[in-house]
Formats: C-alpha cells, sequence, structure tokens
C-alpha cells in the first residue's frame, strides 16, 4: 500500500523530492491531485515510511 508523505505546491520541488529520496534507494510515486493539478502528492510503500519520514524531516528540518 502506498502512503501520502508531502504534499508538494509545484511539481519541480515534488520532483526534486523524490529524485532525492530515490538517490536513497526509496520507492516513490508522484500523483497530481486537484481539479486542475495544482498540488502533488509524493507517495512511498508503507513499509518505507518510518526510515523516509526521517530523510523527509532532515530535508526539511
Amino acid at each position: 500500500m502506498w502512503t501520502v508523505i508531502y504534499i508538494s505546491p509545484t511539481l519541480k520541488l515534488a520532483e526534486r523530492i523524490r529524485d532525492r529520496l530515490t538517490q536513497e534507494g526509496f520507492l516513490v510515486q508522484i500523483r497530481s491531485i486537484g481539479s486542475r493539478g495544482e498540488q502533488y502528492e509524493i507517495r512511498v510503500p508503507e513499509s518505507e515510511l518510518h526510515d523516509v519520514r526521517e530523510l523527509i524531516s532532515s530535508l526539511f528540518g
């Protein structure tokens, strides 16, 4: 099951986060949300959630 870990306001930011997580070996999906696709969900497998949260925290913390 895929879990949303972050909602990005731009595709560019979503892609940068995806690229960083992928470099660390995580599986990542980006999905546009909203009627005009103005936000983007970054999703990872539930089994990787804990490790990804730690990395996201270090990126934005």
